[in-house]
């Protein structure tokens, strides 16, 4: 045990996949890989996000996915993870919330197969890229609007959703509640992820002193998106521990929660935080102003 109570360490695995259109096919998948990471002595596994279906199109979206309480992938996850008595993060399945809205919703599945944890996306990627590549979530999805946290027997886990990983406020609100492990499930473009995976993935361990636990999609899709994949697990000093390449498959390493409190106590970023009050700039400088009066 460490000096908090939690357990000191435990085995995470990162489950990659190339979801298609078939929410069956796809949790199939990610069930077996599951399976194979448990195999091997996981403990916690997380899936990245829209493990049930990546869609392009609304009507392809819409035609397939259900509320929370018919879903069958969200319940065959369930199952599983009773069985085999560990922990399933889902890093996200699309669900119904309205006719025409989803919400991009994670799950934590405790070993019991019940739901410890749900976090709806609360950052909606709206953007176009170079060669005409553009994305619309906010057309489809609504954004949730309050960041979530649970205590695993290791530490505290903060939920986020691949987007969120450019919104580093969200992050250190994550860390100053006491989180210590980061989980930033993704479906990652690959002009984007080319750019930026790395580096951010990176920045985010290491500002928070925190572990992060990012599994992906990866490679081309059945509705002809590219993703990034090179899922991957990052200590608190900023160090890779595992990563995938493009193909669908299993990551694992051994996550050392002292790792947390010696990043920390090298560079306690964490206490040295302050507030601050922004300025906007003045037409001329305070030291120039001439007090206009009577002549």
């Amino acid at each position: 045990m460490s000096a908090s109570g939690a357990k000191a360490s435990f085995k995470a695995g990162m489950i990659q996949l190339r979801s298609g259109l078939t929410p069956a096919a796809n949790v199939e998948a990610a069930a077996r890989m599951i399976g194979e990471a448990k195999s091997a002595g996981a403990e916690y596994v997380l899936t990245p996000e829209m493990t049930n279906i990546l869609a392009a199109r609304r009507e392809q979206l819409f035609a397939v996915i259900v509320d929370e309480e018919a879903d069958t992938s969200l319940a065959t996850l369930r199952e599983l993870a009773r069985k085999l008595g560990i922990y399933v993060h889902i890093g996200s399945l699309a669900v119904k919330v309205s006719p025409d809205r989803a919400a991009n919703r994670s799950f934590l599945i405790d070993p019991k197969g019940e739901i410890a944890a749900r976090y709806d996306k609360i950052h909606m990627f709206d953007v176009d890229l170079a060669g005409g590549e553009s994305y619309r979530e906010s057309n489809n999805y609504r954004p949730g609007e309050q960041a979530v946290l649970y205590d695993l027997p290791w530490g505290r886990l903060g939920l986020t959703i691949c987007y969120d990983l450019r919104f580093p406020a969200l992050f250190r609100g994550l860390a100053e509640a006491g989180a210590t492990m980061l989980a930033i499930p993704s479906a990652f473009t690959r002009q984007t992820g080319e750019a930026h995976w790395h580096v951010l993935m990176r920045a985010r361990a290491i500002e928070n002193g925190c572990f992060v636990f990012a599994a992906a999609q990866g490679g081309k899709h059945e509705n002809g998106r590219e993703t990034f994949g090179h899922s991957l697990i990052v200590d608190p000093w900023g160090r890779i521990l595992a990563e995938a390449d493009t193909e669908p498959g299993v990551i694992m390493a051994e996550i050392d929660a002292e790792a947390i409190a010696k990043a920390r106590a090298s560079i306690p970023s964490l206490e040295h935080g302050r507030r601050f009050e922004v300025i906007e700039p003045m037409a001329e400088p305070a030291h120039l102003r001439v007090v206009r009066g009577a002549e």
